[in-house]
């Protein structure tokens, strides 16, 4: 990376490796890069010994498609393959640690769920985006909390960097998240588990 990739105002894709295997996976994200999101973030909470081959094409085909690729929380995958950035949760580390060990230059973003504190403190220690969540009840996370509406309204308010959201959202209730502030709309069962990605990519685009 010769500079800090842009983060674009759009969809923000994670992987559904839990429910998918490995050649479905790839396949469906071919026809969700085609559609064009913002950016694809390879999560993978599963033991698959074949992690790192499937990240790396992943990655190879975000780089065709000019599409953000972000590792969720394993810093040291994401130094490995030089991604342009890395996602952390509460129990991933600190930022700043994650920070200092990748590239001075790669995207860094946190969870903060419902916490507009942390989300603040993040900032100031130098992540470069935020993401709140669960803003609708969701299968694809157990034991999630709840990130209001007025939440993302005042969080967009108070924070400079992007805002992502995440947690049951579709093309029908998108909208309203994008119009109380949200940059980023980050998705997995509505792309993923659609009978067709591209144009379930396709009806998200058009909220923006």
């Amino acid at each position: 990376m010769n500079s800090q990739p842009q983060i674009k105002k759009g969809l923000y894709v994670i992987t559904d490796c839990e429910r998918l295997a490995p050649d479905e996976l790839l396949a469906r994200t071919g026809r969700i890069l085609q559609a064009g999101v913002a950016a694809l973030q390879y999560r993978d909470k599963t033991q698959n010994e074949s992690r790192k081959e499937i990240a790396a094409q992943l990655q190879e085909m975000c780089r065709q498609w000019n599409t953000l690729f972000i590792v969720n929380d394993n810093v040291e995958l994401a130094k490995e393959l030089q991604a342009d950035g890395v996602h952390i949760g509460r129990d991933d580390g600190d930022p700043r640690q994650a920070r200092a060990t990748l590239d001075q230059r790669a995207v860094l973003g946190l969870s903060c769920y419902n916490n507009l504190d942390q989300a603040l403190e993040a900032q100031a220690g130098g992540v470069d985006y935020v993401a709140f969540g669960s803003v609708f009840p969701t299968t694809s996370k157990k034991n999630t909390v709840h990130a209001s509406l007025d939440l993302i309204k005042v969080a967009k308010k108070r924070l400079d960097v992007p805002v992502a959201v995440i947690g049951g959202i579709t093309p029908d209730n998108g909208k309203q998240l994008i119009d109380a502030g949200a940059d980023l709309l980050a998705v997995i069962s509505s792309v993923y588990q659609s009978s067709d990605p591209y144009e379930a990519v396709k009806r998200f685009n058009q909220l923006f």
